[in-house]
């Protein structure tokens, strides 16, 4: 059994970056521009976007957040995105989710740029993405899928089992694995909430991607020997034993899966480090296409 590390892919990919960033620099152009808008004070979120915040700056990149309360109008947010898709210095942006229930989130990304939307969540991507377009791809899929590279983790005509079907992650997911490329090419089965007997879907899986929230759901009993398990969820679990007064687990049951495994993402430290990764990539992307570089 082998960790796939995202720590380590993230500390590769923000040296490649930096590099990128440098020579731009010499040659004398700006750094580039991402920009993040949090409404509310949701924890994971503030923690999320501080994350971002500092692992831009590490590249080089310029960054900063723009945070509005919670009773913010989403009429106040949509002028505030106009700005930022008029803005020339910003490259790309996100709107940090979940927002506030009285915000439509479909709204607010539609109204994002394309070719700022680095999170990959305007329509406009979606579809892109669905007919096998150049695309920003949502930074979780992407994110696993540059560790399947970065790992050399074979996925042609390999069975892939995607639990899990969110905008976010598990339709692009599928749809990633699905396309005719070096790191696609996968017969793909998508189970969610309403699949019967998910366990005899699990166990013909060469790989499994675990994105439904729901803490040690896959179990042992669940993966055959030698699969790839990729583990998207993180919850908060109360624990008294720890500092912080809760643990993180994920939807993988880590001690009983990874011994069957050939390779397992570990949460913390797998897949959500690669989401970070994905969204810097996805920010010069969009830099050096508005630049044409």
């Amino acid at each position: 059994m082998e960790l796939l590390d995202g720590k380590k892919i993230l500390g590769e990919i923000k040296l490649e970056l930096s590099q990128k960033v440098q020579n731009y620099i010499q040659k004398g152009r700006r750094a580039p521009c991402l920009v993040a808008v949090l409404v509310g004070d949701d924890g994971a979120s503030q923690t999320y976007v501080a994350s971002k915040e500092r692992n831009s700056i590490e590249c080089g990149f310029t960054s900063r957040a723009l945070r509005f309360d919670a009773s913010m109008t989403e009429d106040a947010l949509l002028l505030e995105i106009e700005k930022l898709n008029a803005d020339p210095e910003v490259d790309g942006f996100i709107v940090q989710s979940p927002l506030p229930k009285h915000i439509s989130a479909q709204r607010v990304f539609d109204a994002i740029n394309p070719e700022k939307d680095v999170d990959g969540f305007n329509t406009i991507n979606s579809g892109r993405l669905m007919k096998g377009m150049n695309s920003f791809v949502p930074a979780t899929p992407l994110g696993i899928v540059e560790l399947l590279k970065r790992y050399n983790i074979d996925t042609q005509g390999k069975h892939c089992v995607v639990i899990g079907r969110s905008d976010i992650v598990g339709r692009p997911m599928s749809i990633l694995m699905s396309l005719p490329s070096q790191f696609g090419n996968a017969t793909v089965t998508l189970c969610h909430s309403k699949t019967k007997d998910l366990k005899q879907f699990t166990l013909q899986a060469d790989i499994i991607i675990a994105a439904l929230g729901k803490p040690e759901f896959l179990t042992g009993d669940m993966v055959k020997d030698g699969a790839v398990v990729v583990d998207v969820g993180i919850t908060r679990i109360d624990d008294n034993t720890k500092k912080s007064g809760f643990r993180l687990s994920g939807d993988v049951k880590f001690d009983e899966v990874a011994p069957k495994c050939s390779f397992i993402t570990p949460v913390p430290g797998g897949v959500g480090l690669m989401t970070i990764a994905s969204l810097l990539q996805n920010t010069m992307k969009a830099y050096e296409a508005k630049n044409n570089l």
